[in-house]
């Protein structure tokens, strides 16, 4: 009797193929480390959308809401670790076959698991900005000045929501006190790109430049629904480069695809383990 096939040996393949693949990972990548994604296999909201930048800009009540429920998910969110996709993929940037990984993620667990070259698209949550000086502080500093400031939130829990919120529903935040910028008393903001709010511009220029070298592309975890992700894989579809994905359910690139394998990411992976 023939040896059966080895699992997800087209997706071997496609890596053995390709010498410098552009990375593009998102939330898929690190549900199986604890953090929710946002979207259900059909692309669709799973619950309601994430803060609006304007509105945590403009809005008191939207701030102390976004902050009262971050500091009970961040608790979690902070203690996340690497899963195998991410050890699977600093594996192949080890073979020497991944010359750039950008993420959509803000968790930081790729650069946790030793991938050394990763462009954060969307930002970190670990750091805190002011959106005044400019001035950034550790996450875990802010965790305690938010905890200072709210003592009687401390005793509460919550469902994890994605990216270190939490489902604190049915509360009255306001009440809540959000600490200012202790340099200059600005306002202060996760150091991440939010709904309505812009890429960097030389983010999305190193990227394209990376791309640019690029003989193939690897999406992993993502639906592609959100623009600022899925303008790389039209990129690299004019550049008429192989463009593979890793994702359960249907991504925004489906037509685009060179290869699609449906499974959770760290399974499609583990060949590179």
């Amino acid at each position: 009797m023939a040896n059966p096939p080895l699992a997800n040996q087209p997706l071997r393949d496609f890596v053995g193929r390709h010498d410098n693949l552009f990375v593009l990972t998102g939330a898929g990548c690190s549900t199986n480390s604890g953090i929710p994604d946002y979207r259900d296999n059909h692309g669709n909201w799973k619950r309601t959308q994430p803060v609006n930048f304007q509105a945590f800009m403009s809005d008191e009540p939207t701030r102390q809401r976004y902050w009262a429920r971050s500091l009970i998910g961040w608790r979690r969110f902070g203690q996340a670790r690497p899963n195998d996709a991410h050890h699977a993929l600093a594996r192949l940037e080890e073979s020497g076959r991944c010359g750039m990984l950008l993420t959509q993620n803000v968790d930081r667990l790729h650069q946790s698991a030793g991938h050394r070259q990763v462009i954060d698209l969307h930002g970190r949550l670990d750091l805190v900005r002011c959106m005044g000086c400019g001035a950034k502080t550790p996450r875990n500093e802010f965790q305690n000045a938010l905890g200072r400031a709210n003592a009687e939130w401390l005793t509460l829990d919550a469902a994890d929501a994605p990216d270190g919120d939490a489902d604190l529903e049915h509360s009255d935040f306001s009440s809540f006190k959000v600490p200012p910028c202790e340099a200059c008393g600005g306002l202060l903001k996760p150091d991440v790109v939010f709904f309505g709010e812009n890429v960097p511009r030389d983010v999305v220029a190193a990227a394209q430049d990376h791309l640019a070298q690029a003989d193939a592309m690897l999406i992993v975890g993502s639906s592609l629904m959100v623009y600022s992700g899925f303008r790389f894989v039209q990129a690299a579809a004019q550049r008429q480069i192989p463009i593979a994905a890793v994702n359960l359910g249907r991504t925004r690139a489906d037509d685009l695809l060179t290869l699609k394998v449906e499974e959770r990411c760290e399974a499609a992976l583990a060949f590179l383990l």
